[in-house]
Protein backbone atom coordinates (compact mmCIF):
# COMPACT_ATOMS: atom_id res chain seq x y z
CA UNK A 1 0.00 0.00 0.00
CA UNK A 2 2.79 2.62 0.93
CA UNK A 3 4.52 1.73 -2.33
CA UNK A 4 1.59 2.46 -4.64
CA UNK A 5 0.77 5.76 -2.96
CA UNK A 6 4.73 6.85 -2.65
CA UNK A 7 4.90 7.91 -6.64
CA UNK A 8 1.44 9.74 -6.23
CA UNK A 9 2.66 11.99 -3.06
CA UNK A 10 5.73 12.78 -4.73
CA UNK A 11 3.60 13.96 -7.97
CA UNK A 12 1.50 15.89 -5.78
CA UNK A 13 4.38 17.62 -3.75
CA UNK A 14 6.16 18.37 -7.56
CA UNK A 15 2.69 20.09 -8.46
CA UNK A 16 2.22 22.13 -5.50
CA UNK A 17 6.10 23.20 -5.61
CA UNK A 18 5.58 23.73 -9.75
CA UNK A 19 2.22 25.57 -8.79
CA UNK A 20 4.16 27.67 -6.19
CA UNK A 21 6.44 28.94 -8.68
CA UNK A 22 3.82 29.80 -11.00
CA UNK A 23 1.80 31.74 -9.06
CA UNK A 24 5.13 33.74 -7.75
CA UNK A 25 5.51 34.58 -11.41
CA UNK A 26 1.92 35.50 -11.97
CA UNK A 27 2.49 37.54 -8.82
CA UNK A 28 5.38 39.56 -10.53
CA UNK A 29 3.59 40.61 -14.24
CA UNK A 30 0.40 41.22 -12.24
CA UNK A 31 -1.43 43.87 -14.93
CA UNK A 32 -2.33 46.36 -12.05
CA UNK A 33 1.43 46.00 -11.45
CA UNK A 34 0.74 45.35 -7.54
CA UNK A 35 2.38 42.17 -7.76
CA UNK A 36 -0.78 40.78 -5.64
CA UNK A 37 -0.88 36.48 -5.59
CA UNK A 38 -3.54 34.97 -6.20
CA UNK A 39 -5.65 34.54 -3.31
CA UNK A 40 -4.67 30.59 -2.56
CA UNK A 41 -1.68 31.79 -2.21
CA UNK A 42 -2.56 32.95 0.98
CA UNK A 43 -3.14 29.90 2.77
CA UNK A 44 0.45 27.57 3.44
CA UNK A 45 -0.65 24.49 0.96
CA UNK A 46 -1.47 24.99 -2.32
CA UNK A 47 -4.32 22.55 -3.51
CA UNK A 48 -5.90 24.33 -6.25
CA UNK A 49 -5.48 24.10 -9.97
CA UNK A 50 -4.65 27.72 -10.93
CA UNK A 51 -7.65 30.05 -11.31
CA UNK A 52 -7.94 31.20 -15.02
CA UNK A 53 -6.15 34.24 -15.71
CA UNK A 54 -6.90 37.52 -17.78
CA UNK A 55 -5.15 40.84 -18.97
CA UNK A 56 -8.11 42.20 -18.73
CA UNK A 57 -8.83 43.49 -21.77
CA UNK A 58 -12.46 42.06 -21.22
CA UNK A 59 -12.99 44.69 -18.48
CA UNK A 60 -16.04 47.07 -18.30
CA UNK A 61 -15.79 50.29 -20.38
CA UNK A 62 -18.12 52.69 -20.97
CA UNK A 63 -21.87 51.41 -20.01
CA UNK A 64 -19.69 48.11 -19.26
CA UNK A 65 -19.69 46.37 -22.00
CA UNK A 66 -20.63 42.48 -22.02
CA UNK A 67 -17.86 40.36 -22.31
CA UNK A 68 -17.18 37.67 -24.80
CA UNK A 69 -19.42 34.54 -23.89
CA UNK A 70 -17.16 32.02 -24.25
CA UNK A 71 -15.30 32.51 -21.75
CA UNK A 72 -14.89 30.31 -18.53
CA UNK A 73 -16.28 30.75 -14.74
CA UNK A 74 -13.46 31.72 -12.53
CA UNK A 75 -13.56 28.96 -9.89
CA UNK A 76 -12.77 26.26 -12.94
CA UNK A 77 -9.45 25.16 -13.73
CA UNK A 78 -7.54 27.72 -16.89
CA UNK A 79 -5.33 26.58 -20.06
CA UNK A 80 -2.45 26.99 -18.10
CA UNK A 81 -1.54 30.38 -19.51
CA UNK A 82 -0.07 32.77 -17.18
CA UNK A 83 -1.28 36.55 -17.35
CA UNK A 84 0.03 38.54 -19.81
CA UNK A 85 1.70 41.27 -19.14
CA UNK A 86 0.63 45.19 -18.81
CA UNK A 87 3.17 46.18 -21.05
CA UNK A 88 2.00 43.86 -23.85
CA UNK A 89 -1.69 44.04 -23.44
CA UNK A 90 -4.03 44.99 -26.35
CA UNK A 91 -6.82 46.98 -25.76
CA UNK A 92 -9.50 47.17 -28.13
CA UNK A 93 -12.02 50.33 -27.67
CA UNK A 94 -15.47 49.73 -28.07
CA UNK A 95 -15.56 52.35 -30.57
CA UNK A 96 -13.25 50.01 -32.90
CA UNK A 97 -14.73 46.57 -32.77
CA UNK A 98 -15.88 45.35 -36.31
CA UNK A 99 -18.88 46.43 -36.61
CA UNK A 100 -20.24 42.41 -36.48
CA UNK A 101 -19.29 42.43 -32.96
CA UNK A 102 -19.77 45.29 -31.80
CA UNK A 103 -24.00 45.11 -32.65
CA UNK A 104 -24.35 41.34 -31.27
CA UNK A 105 -22.70 42.69 -28.18
CA UNK A 106 -25.64 45.85 -28.11
CA UNK A 107 -27.98 43.27 -29.18
CA UNK A 108 -27.31 41.18 -25.84
CA UNK A 109 -26.46 44.02 -23.64
CA UNK A 110 -29.84 45.81 -24.32
CA UNK A 111 -31.94 42.87 -24.26
CA UNK A 112 -31.20 42.23 -20.78
CA UNK A 113 -30.53 45.68 -19.40
CA UNK A 114 -34.66 45.99 -20.59
CA UNK A 115 -35.46 43.18 -18.51
CA UNK A 116 -33.28 44.18 -15.58
CA UNK A 117 -34.94 47.53 -15.46
CA UNK A 118 -38.31 45.30 -16.00
CA UNK A 119 -38.09 43.93 -12.89
CA UNK A 120 -36.64 46.89 -10.99
CA UNK A 121 -39.81 48.94 -11.88
CA UNK A 122 -41.75 45.93 -11.02
CA UNK A 123 -40.20 45.47 -7.93
CA UNK A 124 -40.76 49.64 -7.05
CA UNK A 125 -44.52 48.92 -8.08
CA UNK A 126 -44.89 45.79 -5.97
CA UNK A 127 -44.53 48.28 -2.56
CA UNK A 128 -41.54 48.68 -0.25
CA UNK A 129 -41.34 45.18 1.45
CA UNK A 130 -40.94 43.97 -2.55
CA UNK A 131 -38.03 46.46 -3.26
CA UNK A 132 -36.38 45.33 0.28
CA UNK A 133 -36.48 41.73 -0.71
CA UNK A 134 -35.11 42.59 -3.72
CA UNK A 135 -32.26 44.85 -2.04
CA UNK A 136 -31.65 41.40 0.22
CA UNK A 137 -31.31 39.28 -2.38
CA UNK A 138 -29.33 40.99 -3.85
CA UNK A 139 -27.01 41.53 -1.41
CA UNK A 140 -26.65 37.63 -0.58
CA UNK A 141 -25.85 37.05 -4.33
CA UNK A 142 -23.01 39.62 -4.28
CA UNK A 143 -22.02 38.76 -0.79
CA UNK A 144 -21.61 34.74 -2.11
CA UNK A 145 -19.66 35.87 -5.27
CA UNK A 146 -17.33 37.88 -3.39
CA UNK A 147 -16.58 35.28 -0.72
CA UNK A 148 -16.21 32.27 -3.68
CA UNK A 149 -13.03 34.52 -5.01
CA UNK A 150 -11.11 33.14 -2.12
CA UNK A 151 -12.88 29.47 -2.99
CA UNK A 152 -10.22 26.74 -1.99
CA UNK A 153 -12.29 23.80 -2.17
CA UNK A 154 -9.29 20.98 -1.35
CA UNK A 155 -8.60 23.45 1.94
CA UNK A 156 -12.53 23.66 2.86
CA UNK A 157 -12.86 19.77 2.97
CA UNK A 158 -11.16 19.15 5.84
CA UNK A 159 -13.09 21.75 7.40
CA UNK A 160 -16.10 21.18 9.08
CA UNK A 161 -18.90 23.94 8.90
CA UNK A 162 -16.39 26.31 6.84
CA UNK A 163 -18.97 27.16 4.84
CA UNK A 164 -21.41 27.47 7.34
CA UNK A 165 -19.43 29.95 9.04
CA UNK A 166 -19.26 32.36 6.44
CA UNK A 167 -23.36 32.55 6.14
CA UNK A 168 -23.38 32.58 9.90
CA UNK A 169 -21.62 35.87 9.78
CA UNK A 170 -24.00 37.15 6.99
CA UNK A 171 -27.31 36.11 9.37
CA UNK A 172 -25.96 37.71 12.35
CA UNK A 173 -24.94 41.30 10.57
CA UNK A 174 -28.30 41.17 8.78
CA UNK A 175 -30.11 40.23 11.84
CA UNK A 176 -27.93 43.82 13.92
CA UNK A 177 -28.42 46.05 11.09
CA UNK A 178 -32.17 45.31 9.77
CA UNK A 179 -33.07 45.14 13.17
CA UNK A 180 -31.88 48.83 14.03
CA UNK A 181 -33.65 50.13 10.56
CA UNK A 182 -37.03 48.17 11.38
CA UNK A 183 -36.82 49.39 15.58
CA UNK A 184 -36.11 53.16 13.85
CA UNK A 185 -38.99 53.08 11.58
CA UNK A 186 -41.47 51.46 13.13
CA UNK A 187 -41.57 52.46 16.81
CA UNK A 188 -45.37 52.45 16.77
CA UNK A 189 -44.96 49.06 16.20
CA UNK A 190 -42.14 47.31 18.00
CA UNK A 191 -42.63 49.24 21.23
CA UNK A 192 -46.05 48.60 21.79
CA UNK A 193 -45.88 44.55 20.93
CA UNK A 194 -45.56 42.12 23.44
CA UNK A 195 -43.40 39.80 21.40
CA UNK A 196 -41.11 42.39 19.25
CA UNK A 197 -40.53 45.13 22.98
CA UNK A 198 -37.90 42.45 24.70
CA UNK A 199 -36.37 42.19 21.26
CA UNK A 200 -36.51 45.77 20.03
CA UNK A 201 -35.33 46.37 23.87
CA UNK A 202 -32.32 44.22 23.80
CA UNK A 203 -31.55 44.38 19.97
CA UNK A 204 -27.96 45.19 20.33
CA UNK A 205 -26.92 42.55 22.91
CA UNK A 206 -28.68 39.84 21.62
CA UNK A 207 -26.82 40.97 18.09
CA UNK A 208 -23.55 41.34 20.01
CA UNK A 209 -24.16 37.37 21.27
CA UNK A 210 -24.92 36.24 18.05
CA UNK A 211 -21.57 37.55 16.92
CA UNK A 212 -19.90 35.92 19.79
CA UNK A 213 -21.40 32.76 19.01
CA UNK A 214 -19.70 32.73 15.61
CA UNK A 215 -16.49 34.08 17.15
CA UNK A 216 -16.73 31.22 19.71
CA UNK A 217 -17.23 28.85 16.84
CA UNK A 218 -14.34 29.91 14.66
CA UNK A 219 -11.90 29.76 17.67
CA UNK A 220 -13.00 26.42 18.52
CA UNK A 221 -12.30 25.17 14.99
CA UNK A 222 -8.99 26.25 14.27
CA UNK A 223 -7.16 23.54 13.02
CA UNK A 224 -3.23 22.65 12.97
CA UNK A 225 -2.05 23.58 9.51
CA UNK A 226 -4.63 25.33 8.41
CA UNK A 227 -4.21 28.47 10.78
CA UNK A 228 -3.11 31.06 8.11
CA UNK A 229 -6.03 30.11 5.74
CA UNK A 230 -8.44 30.13 8.45
CA UNK A 231 -7.37 33.14 9.44
CA UNK A 232 -6.93 34.60 6.05
CA UNK A 233 -10.60 34.03 5.46
CA UNK A 234 -11.62 34.91 8.43
CA UNK A 235 -10.40 38.71 7.66
CA UNK A 236 -11.82 38.26 4.28
CA UNK A 237 -15.59 37.51 5.53
CA UNK A 238 -15.62 41.09 7.84
CA UNK A 239 -13.81 42.72 5.02
CA UNK A 240 -16.99 41.67 2.93
CA UNK A 241 -19.43 42.62 5.26
CA UNK A 242 -18.24 45.74 5.45
CA UNK A 243 -18.29 46.00 1.94
CA UNK A 244 -21.26 44.41 1.12
CA UNK A 245 -23.52 44.29 4.05
CA UNK A 246 -22.87 47.65 5.94
CA UNK A 247 -23.58 50.00 2.90
CA UNK A 248 -26.62 47.64 1.90
CA UNK A 249 -28.32 48.73 5.61
CA UNK A 250 -27.45 52.16 4.41
CA UNK A 251 -29.83 51.68 0.73
CA UNK A 252 -32.64 50.18 3.42
CA UNK A 253 -32.80 52.80 5.03
CA UNK A 254 -33.02 55.43 2.45
CA UNK A 255 -36.52 53.16 1.48
CA UNK A 256 -38.00 53.77 4.78
CA UNK A 257 -37.27 57.82 3.93
CA UNK A 258 -39.50 57.04 0.33
CA UNK A 259 -39.02 55.18 -1.98
CA UNK A 260 -37.78 58.11 -4.28
CA UNK A 261 -34.62 58.42 -2.53
CA UNK A 262 -34.12 54.77 -2.98
CA UNK A 263 -35.71 54.61 -6.82
CA UNK A 264 -33.44 58.06 -7.86
CA UNK A 265 -30.12 56.96 -7.10
CA UNK A 266 -30.42 54.00 -8.65
CA UNK A 267 -31.70 55.10 -11.45
CA UNK A 268 -29.33 58.06 -11.71
CA UNK A 269 -26.31 55.31 -11.68
CA UNK A 270 -28.11 53.32 -14.24
CA UNK A 271 -28.94 56.33 -16.97
CA UNK A 272 -25.20 57.26 -16.81
CA UNK A 273 -23.89 53.99 -17.04
CA UNK A 274 -26.08 53.58 -20.51
CA UNK A 275 -25.33 56.77 -21.47
CA UNK A 276 -21.85 56.01 -20.96
CA UNK A 277 -21.91 53.61 -23.14
CA UNK A 278 -23.77 54.88 -25.92
CA UNK A 279 -21.23 57.69 -26.19
CA UNK A 280 -18.39 54.79 -25.84
CA UNK A 281 -19.75 53.19 -27.91
CA UNK A 282 -19.80 55.60 -30.97
CA UNK A 283 -17.49 58.27 -30.03
CA UNK A 284 -14.72 56.84 -27.55
CA UNK A 285 -11.44 57.04 -28.97
CA UNK A 286 -9.14 58.21 -25.67
CA UNK A 287 -8.80 55.97 -22.90
CA UNK A 288 -9.73 56.93 -19.46
CA UNK A 289 -8.13 54.91 -16.73
CA UNK A 290 -6.11 51.78 -16.77
CA UNK A 291 -7.82 50.06 -14.57
CA UNK A 292 -10.50 49.48 -16.82
CA UNK A 293 -9.45 50.42 -20.17
CA UNK A 294 -12.32 50.31 -22.41
CA UNK A 295 -13.49 53.15 -20.53
CA UNK A 296 -12.85 56.58 -22.69
CA UNK A 297 -13.58 60.03 -21.52
CA UNK A 298 -15.77 60.96 -24.43
CA UNK A 299 -18.10 57.91 -22.86
CA UNK A 300 -17.44 59.71 -19.02
CA UNK A 301 -18.31 63.39 -19.97
CA UNK A 302 -21.16 62.23 -22.03
CA UNK A 303 -22.73 59.91 -19.74
CA UNK A 304 -22.22 62.82 -17.11
CA UNK A 305 -23.88 65.48 -18.81
CA UNK A 306 -26.84 63.54 -20.25
CA UNK A 307 -27.08 61.91 -16.77
CA UNK A 308 -28.02 65.62 -15.02
CA UNK A 309 -30.57 66.15 -17.75
CA UNK A 310 -32.16 62.60 -17.31
CA UNK A 311 -32.47 63.42 -13.69
CA UNK A 312 -33.67 66.84 -13.97
CA UNK A 313 -36.34 65.43 -16.27
CA UNK A 314 -36.87 62.13 -13.69
CA UNK A 315 -37.24 63.94 -10.34
CA UNK A 316 -39.84 66.50 -11.91
CA UNK A 317 -41.86 63.32 -12.73
CA UNK A 318 -42.17 61.40 -9.76
CA UNK A 319 -42.21 64.00 -7.28
CA UNK A 320 -45.67 64.13 -7.91
CA UNK A 321 -46.76 61.02 -6.58
CA UNK A 322 -47.27 60.31 -3.10
CA UNK A 323 -46.45 56.65 -3.27
CA UNK A 324 -42.93 57.71 -3.81
CA UNK A 325 -42.24 60.98 -1.55
CA UNK A 326 -44.26 59.39 1.66
CA UNK A 327 -42.25 57.71 4.01
CA UNK A 328 -42.67 54.25 4.47
CA UNK A 329 -44.70 53.76 7.42
CA UNK A 330 -46.74 50.74 6.35
CA UNK A 331 -45.35 47.68 4.00
CA UNK A 332 -48.34 45.85 3.11
CA UNK A 333 -48.35 49.29 1.01
CA UNK A 334 -47.96 49.24 -3.40
CA UNK A 335 -48.01 51.33 -6.18
CA UNK A 336 -52.16 50.85 -6.82
CA UNK A 337 -52.53 51.95 -2.61
CA UNK A 338 -53.57 55.31 -2.16
CA UNK A 339 -51.32 56.91 0.20
CA UNK A 340 -51.09 60.71 1.58
CA UNK A 341 -48.36 62.76 3.45
CA UNK A 342 -47.66 65.66 4.42
CA UNK A 343 -44.87 66.35 1.90
CA UNK A 344 -41.25 67.68 2.79
CA UNK A 345 -40.72 70.92 1.57
CA UNK A 346 -37.96 69.32 -0.84
CA UNK A 347 -40.74 68.30 -3.07
CA UNK A 348 -42.35 72.07 -3.01
CA UNK A 349 -41.74 74.18 -5.96
CA UNK A 350 -41.01 77.25 -5.17
CA UNK A 351 -39.39 80.74 -6.93
CA UNK A 352 -36.37 81.21 -8.01
CA UNK A 353 -35.79 85.29 -9.41
CA UNK A 354 -33.02 85.09 -12.41
CA UNK A 355 -30.24 87.33 -12.53
CA UNK A 356 -30.34 89.58 -14.86
CA UNK A 357 -27.76 88.28 -17.06
CA UNK A 358 -30.04 84.99 -16.99
CA UNK A 359 -33.16 86.60 -17.99
CA UNK A 360 -31.15 87.98 -20.77
CA UNK A 361 -30.41 84.61 -22.18
CA UNK A 362 -33.83 82.84 -21.50
CA UNK A 363 -35.53 85.99 -23.17
CA UNK A 364 -34.05 84.80 -26.76
CA UNK A 365 -36.05 81.46 -26.11
CA UNK A 366 -39.41 83.34 -25.51
CA UNK A 367 -39.55 83.56 -22.10
CA UNK A 368 -40.93 86.17 -20.35
CA UNK A 369 -40.73 85.60 -16.57
CA UNK A 370 -38.86 86.80 -14.25
CA UNK A 371 -38.85 83.88 -12.28
CA UNK A 372 -38.80 79.80 -12.41
CA UNK A 373 -40.78 77.87 -10.37
CA UNK A 374 -38.50 74.67 -9.14
CA UNK A 375 -38.95 72.27 -6.32
CA UNK A 376 -35.78 72.07 -4.33
CA UNK A 377 -35.28 68.07 -5.07
CA UNK A 378 -34.54 69.26 -8.86
CA UNK A 379 -31.27 71.12 -7.55
CA UNK A 380 -30.05 68.78 -5.16
CA UNK A 381 -30.53 65.36 -8.29
CA UNK A 382 -28.00 68.18 -10.25
CA UNK A 383 -25.51 67.00 -7.07
CA UNK A 384 -26.36 64.19 -7.15
CA UNK A 385 -26.67 63.29 -10.53
CA UNK A 386 -22.68 64.88 -10.48
CA UNK A 387 -21.65 61.58 -7.97
CA UNK A 388 -23.42 59.01 -10.00
CA UNK A 389 -21.32 60.30 -12.99
CA UNK A 390 -18.37 61.27 -11.67
CA UNK A 391 -17.63 59.47 -8.34
CA UNK A 392 -19.68 56.38 -8.09
CA UNK A 393 -17.51 54.74 -11.66
CA UNK A 394 -14.69 54.67 -9.02
CA UNK A 395 -16.74 51.96 -7.14
CA UNK A 396 -16.62 50.08 -10.52
CA UNK A 397 -12.88 50.90 -10.69
CA UNK A 398 -12.66 49.66 -7.59
CA UNK A 399 -13.77 46.17 -8.93
CA UNK A 400 -11.90 46.02 -11.80
CA UNK A 401 -8.75 46.37 -10.02
CA UNK A 402 -10.18 44.10 -7.57
CA UNK A 403 -10.58 41.53 -10.32
CA UNK A 404 -7.14 42.23 -12.06
CA UNK A 405 -5.69 41.47 -8.73
CA UNK A 406 -7.44 38.13 -8.67
CA UNK A 407 -6.95 37.59 -12.35
CA UNK A 408 -10.74 37.08 -12.99
CA UNK A 409 -12.91 38.39 -15.99
CA UNK A 410 -15.93 38.69 -14.02
CA UNK A 411 -17.49 37.85 -10.55
CA UNK A 412 -19.67 35.88 -12.13
CA UNK A 413 -21.97 34.40 -15.35
CA UNK A 414 -25.69 35.12 -13.81
CA UNK A 415 -25.76 38.09 -16.42
CA UNK A 416 -25.60 37.50 -19.88
CA UNK A 417 -23.74 40.41 -21.35
CA UNK A 418 -23.23 41.80 -18.05
CA UNK A 419 -21.25 39.49 -16.02
CA UNK A 420 -22.22 38.72 -12.52
CA UNK A 421 -24.37 40.50 -10.18
CA UNK A 422 -21.57 42.10 -8.40
CA UNK A 423 -20.29 43.53 -12.38
CA UNK A 424 -23.88 45.18 -11.95
CA UNK A 425 -23.66 47.06 -8.36
CA UNK A 426 -20.58 48.10 -7.78
CA UNK A 427 -21.44 51.14 -8.28
CA UNK A 428 -25.06 51.09 -6.72
CA UNK A 429 -23.32 50.28 -3.01
CA UNK A 430 -21.01 53.84 -3.04
CA UNK A 431 -24.00 55.60 -4.28
CA UNK A 432 -26.49 54.38 -2.17
CA UNK A 433 -24.12 55.40 1.13
CA UNK A 434 -23.45 58.88 -0.80
CA UNK A 435 -27.47 59.26 -0.98
CA UNK A 436 -28.17 58.51 2.65
CA UNK A 437 -25.23 60.47 3.80
CA UNK A 438 -26.47 63.47 1.59
CA UNK A 439 -30.19 62.76 2.56
CA UNK A 440 -29.42 62.99 6.67
CA UNK A 441 -27.09 66.06 5.96
CA UNK A 442 -29.02 68.39 3.74
CA UNK A 443 -32.61 67.40 3.04
CA UNK A 444 -34.43 65.70 6.25
CA UNK A 445 -36.92 67.32 8.02
CA UNK A 446 -36.51 67.50 11.84
CA UNK A 447 -36.45 63.97 12.98
CA UNK A 448 -38.21 64.89 16.20
CA UNK A 449 -42.01 64.64 16.47
CA UNK A 450 -44.73 65.10 19.38
CA UNK A 451 -45.23 61.65 19.69
CA UNK A 452 -41.61 60.84 20.22
CA UNK A 453 -41.43 63.49 22.61
CA UNK A 454 -44.26 62.66 24.56
CA UNK A 455 -42.62 59.00 24.11
CA UNK A 456 -39.71 60.12 26.36
CA UNK A 457 -41.36 62.59 28.96
CA UNK A 458 -43.44 59.80 29.56
CA UNK A 459 -40.65 57.89 30.80
CA UNK A 460 -39.72 60.67 33.87
CA UNK A 461 -40.81 61.06 37.24
CA UNK A 462 -43.47 63.33 37.84
CA UNK A 463 -41.22 66.29 39.48
CA UNK A 464 -39.04 66.10 36.49
CA UNK A 465 -42.31 66.61 33.85
CA UNK A 466 -43.51 69.60 35.98
CA UNK A 467 -40.04 70.94 35.61
CA UNK A 468 -39.88 70.07 31.59
CA UNK A 469 -43.64 71.98 31.88
CA UNK A 470 -42.39 74.83 33.27
CA UNK A 471 -39.44 75.54 31.10
CA UNK A 472 -41.12 74.80 28.31
CA UNK A 473 -44.27 77.71 29.55
CA UNK A 474 -40.69 79.98 29.83
CA UNK A 475 -39.77 79.46 26.46
CA UNK A 476 -43.10 80.00 24.92
CA UNK A 477 -43.59 82.90 26.97
CA UNK A 478 -40.26 84.41 25.60
CA UNK A 479 -41.25 83.49 22.10
CA UNK A 480 -44.24 85.85 22.48
CA UNK A 481 -46.64 82.65 21.35
CA UNK A 482 -47.89 82.04 25.18
CA UNK A 483 -49.19 84.65 27.79
CA UNK A 484 -47.59 85.00 30.93
CA UNK A 485 -50.52 84.72 33.21
CA UNK A 486 -51.76 81.72 30.74
CA UNK A 487 -50.76 78.72 32.95
CA UNK A 488 -49.36 78.67 35.92
CA UNK A 489 -47.22 75.10 37.42
CA UNK A 490 -48.52 74.12 40.82
CA UNK A 491 -47.01 72.13 43.28
CA UNK A 492 -47.49 68.52 43.00
CA UNK A 493 -49.11 68.89 46.58
CA UNK A 494 -51.69 71.64 45.59
CA UNK A 495 -52.00 70.14 42.04
CA UNK A 496 -53.59 66.83 43.92
CA UNK A 497 -55.67 69.02 46.71
CA UNK A 498 -56.88 70.78 43.63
Amino acid sequence: MKKSRSPKKTLSNSHNASLSDALHTIGTTDPTGSGSPNPTSLSTNLDQPLSPTTNGSNEKHDGHSPHNSHHHHHHHSSNGQGATPASKETVVLLADESAKAKWHNWSVRTLWTLIMIGGFFGAVAAGPAAVILLVVMVQGLVYKEVIYLAHVPSKEKKLPLFRTMNWYFLFSTNYFFYGESLIHYFQHVVFVDAFLLPLATHHRFISFTLYVIGFVFFVANLKKGHYRFQFSQFAWTHMTLLLVVCQSHFIINNIFEGLIWFFLPVSLVVANDIWAYIFGFFWGKTPLIKLSPKKTVEGFVGGWVMTVVFGMLFSTLFLRYPYMICPVKDLRVSAFSAITCDPNPVFVPVKYYLKPWMFGLVRHLGMRDTFVMLAPLQLHTIIMACFASLIAPFGGFFASGFKRAFKIKDFGQSIPGHGGITDRMDCQFLMGLFSYMYYQSFIKSSAVTVGLVLQTASKLKSEDQLELFDHLRQYLIGQGLLDEHSCVVMPPKEAWVS
